[in-house]
């Protein structure tokens, strides 16, 4: 089954492909494609700038040619990968739940096993800019009826963010769009509010302080409780260095990333797209500094789909990670 889904995508070239190392060479390389493309997010958006990081260091390692694709995010890249019209992607722990689960809303009903754990990527914080000049300063200063922009239709912050703003009792006008058009909807006093989910720094953001006066507005620890209790979301504090505007750490929760492969991808190849990304940890942060978490202890951050073949040999020989068989796919 195929999704033609990647409508006005945005494909983003990876640099030539270096010649592969000499202990490439060795390797069974029976079925590996000649390019591959990575599903990202919107421009703008972390997935995008990780991504394409990514996407190149593996395309020069392995001597095939890679890119990154903008597309919706971790829902649209389950369907994509899950059908094969994409052979990696990006997502969050939740949308990938769901996915599998059969609630992705891009197709109900079907459950999208064929998405494959490959490597942890960052944490996905959930957080709230405003203009200075709103005078906003907390969740409970958004007033009855704001515009909120929730980035790209079924993107994780889409998905999760309304919800929990529900939660917090904040009644809104909801809005969609690409992150960096939502930061000049912003800038400009189409919308009041930007509530985003993605690894920071987010580009949009640190594009909008250089420009205006903003204020990043941090949970309550109330606030942070009632969203741990009701979402898969974790505790996390947004580092003061992030940003210029934050003189100190601030409240927020986070949900794990993980990076995709199609479960038939040839077990030699995804094996060593992994070791390209997770054996040079000072070369990925050089891409994105979200990638400081980009780190193989991490694996076990994976508690929903199953391990790619290939991916999981890889941890399980550099990480001694225990990963159950029924946790790993198997055709």
């Amino acid at each position: 089954m195929k999704f033609n889904l990647i409508t006005g995508a945005v494909v983003i070239a990876a640099m030539t492909a270096l010649p592969a190392a000499a202990d490439n060479h060795s390797v069974d390389k029976t079925g590996w494609p000649e390019s591959f493309t990575v599903g990202t997010g919107s421009q703008g958006g972390t997935y995008f700038g990780y991504g394409t990081g990514w996407a190149n260091i593996a395309g020069e390692e392995l001597g095939v040619s890679g890119g990154a694709e903008v597309t919706g995010g971790p829902m649209q890249n389950m369907a994509l990968v899950h059908s094969g019209d994409l052979p990696f992607g990006m997502t969050t722990m939740g949308p990938a739940a769901e996915s599998i689960a059969g609630s992705n809303p891009i197709a109900p009903g079907l459950k999208m096993d064929k998405a494959c754990a490959m490597f942890p990527m960052y944490q996905t914080p959930f957080s709230i800019t405003a203009l200075s000049s709103s005078g906003i300063t907390s969740v409970a200063d958004i007033p009855e009826g704001a515009r909120i922009g929730f980035g790209p239709a079924g993107s994780t912050s889409d998905t999760y963010f309304p919800r929990m703003m529900e939660e917090l009792g904040v009644k809104f006008e909801r809005r969609n769009g690409g992150w960096s058009d939502l930061g000049s909807q912003l800038q400009d006093g189409l919308l009041d509010v930007i509530a985003f989910a993605a690894g920071v720094p987010v580009p949009a953001v640190s594009q909008l302080e250089v420009q205006t006066d903003i204020n990043i507005i941090e949970f309550s620890e109330d606030e942070q409780t009632k969203i741990t209790a009701a979402f898969p979301v974790a505790n996390f504090d947004i580092a003061a260095d992030t940003y210029t505007t934050l003189e100190s750490p601030a409240r927020s929760v986070s949900m794990w990333n993980f990076a995709i492969a199609n479960c038939d991808l040839p077990e030699t190849f995804v094996h060593g797209v992994v070791k390209a990304v997770m054996s040079d940890n000072g070369r990925m942060v050089q891409t994105h500094k979200a990638a400081r978490s980009t780190l193989p202890e991490f694996w076990d951050r994976n508690t929903v789909m199953k391990w790619h073949p290939g991916a999981a040999r890889w941890f399980q020989e550099n990480a001694s990670a225990d990963i159950p068989a029924d946790m790993i796919y198997s055709n």
